[in-house]
């Protein structure tokens, strides 16, 4: 595997096309998640501060700060940011920042959502992540991460499937190799074709527990969906993980 092939995050993160792939994603039910998360863990806007690792375009942060709440959104993804950076505030600020790397504030929530960690060749860079989010807490200071079911997603991988947006066509190509989900995107616009890769290590409840554990993190509770219903590896679409740093 190259390294190019290994960094496609630097390059598939940043592209227009990747945007355009999933803009129909549901806002509504991202919505619904958050106001779940909020009401589950009691969160009082006048007091409590986010850090919204992986940010993206700030769909999430956004809509927190809607809820009254002081955010602020990290992606390593400079267009991403460019993007966000459109509704920043003095109450929502967004950076570019590697979530490898130790982020120097502290909050009392830190979310990673909508699995956007696992990107990661090497192993310890994924633990890397996991620290960062134990760094930016403050002392029983709360973390969420939200990602794939990876035994169902597994289970019912689609080979191969076509997508047609904004005249662009998206051939996506996906299995399951090493421990990773990958998919192959070969776009075609305008007469052109460029390709993209994605490529996800396959956690499953036991690695993020392992994991949580090494980085001195407690876990509270799991679910399984953005309706926070409990988890089953069978049948659940999320594996959502709500832990504390007791530190």
């Amino acid at each position: 595997m190259t390294k190019e092939h290994q960094m496609w995050f630097k390059t598939w993160f940043n592209t227009p096309y990747y945007h355009i792939l999933y803009k129909n994603r549901d806002y509504k039910e991202a919505e619904l998640f958050i106001k779940n998360l909020v009401l589950y863990l009691n969160l009082d806007p006048t007091k409590d501060s986010i850090l919204d690792l992986a940010c993206g375009q700030g769909r999430h942060s956004i809509y927190l700060n809607s809820l009254g709440f002081e955010v602020t959104g990290i992606d390593l993804s400079n267009n991403s940011i460019q993007k966000a950076n459109e509704n920043a505030s003095e109450s929502l600020k967004f950076e570019v920042h590697d979530m490898r790397n130790t982020y120097n504030y502290q909050f009392e929530i830190a979310l990673n959502l909508f699995t956007s960690l696992g990107y990661f060749k090497d192993e310890p860079d994924n633990l890397k992540v996991i620290k960062t989010i134990k760094s930016s807490l403050k002392s029983n200071g709360i973390g969420v991460i939200d990602f794939m079911n990876s035994p169902k997603v597994i289970k019912n991988l689609v080979a191969h499937s076509t997508h047609k947006e904004d005249h662009i066509s998206f051939s996506l190509y996906r299995d399951y190799t090493d421990g990773f989900i990958n998919k192959s995107i070969e776009v075609v616009d305008n007469g052109q074709t460029f390709k993209y890769n994605e490529m996800v290590r396959a956690y499953n409840f036991e690695d993020f527990s392992s994991m949580l554990s090494i980085a001195g993190l407690h876990l509270l509770d799991c679910f399984g969906s953005y309706k926070l219903e409990p988890y089953d590896s069978n049948t659940s679409d999320r594996l959502i993980l709500i832990f504390i740093n007791n530190d």
